[in-house]
């Protein structure tokens, strides 16, 4: 039997009633081993993620010393690698709404959460920041490669840092997560209607 998944959170939330729910939904999960560290107000808890290792960060948007979206933007800019989902009033949705169009992974709104989907929030939520951090890993290699390359004006073919000439398909895929599909751009696919004709002639 394989070891239970452990996830670390992070939870700033100054009301006892609703952390203590969000701790229950957790604990409820027999796939899924929680660790959850609390912090009643923004300051603390920007002392305490900056103390500690976790996964995932979920944090009120109104705190004893920060409201709205300067509470998020206060933990993601200080903790731009961990993920945050932001919980709510119904009231404020559209305030939660704005986080995530600033980077928040998701909002739970207060008073809807169960144990279900308040678990199903944090995989998501996990996995789309992990994805997005391999895009962003492969858009910065790619930028790296393209002042580095140097290419052979015939045949295209590119040098590798080991001085081999390869085609360009073959390097890229290499060393990026990209892959190739092929088709004809309407400039050959022009040239290749014309080729008959030209034979005739």
């Amino acid at each position: 039997m394989s070891a239970t998944e452990t996830i670390k959170v992070f939870l700033i939330e100054d009301n006892d009633d609703d952390a203590a729910l969000l701790s229950r939904s957790l604990s409820k999960d027999q796939d899924i081993r929680f660790e959850v560290e609390r912090a009643t107000s923004l300051s603390a808890g920007l002392e305490g993620l900056g103390q500690g290792k976790y996964d995932i960060i979920l944090t009120d948007l109104k705190l004893p010393d920060s409201v709205g979206l300067t509470t998020f933007f206060k933990v993601h800019s200080a903790f731009p690698d961990i993920p945050v989902i932001v919980l709510t009033g119904l009231m404020d949705e559209k305030s939660a709404l704005e986080t995530v169009q600033q980077g928040a992974q998701d909002y739970l709104i207060k008073g809807q959460i169960t144990g279900k989907s308040l678990v199903r929030v944090i995989r998501y939520s996990l996995e789309r920041h992990m994805l997005l951090a391999r895009l962003e890993k492969s858009l910065k290699e790619i930028r790296t490669l393209r002042g580095l390359l140097p290419i052979c004006a015939w045949c295209k073919n590119i040098r590798d840092d080991k001085g081999y000439w390869k085609n360009v398909e073959s390097y890229i895929s290499e060393n990026t997560d990209a892959v190739f599909t092929h088709g004809i751009c309407p400039a050959c696919a022009a040239k290749l209607k014309k080729r008959p004709l030209d034979s005739d002639s």
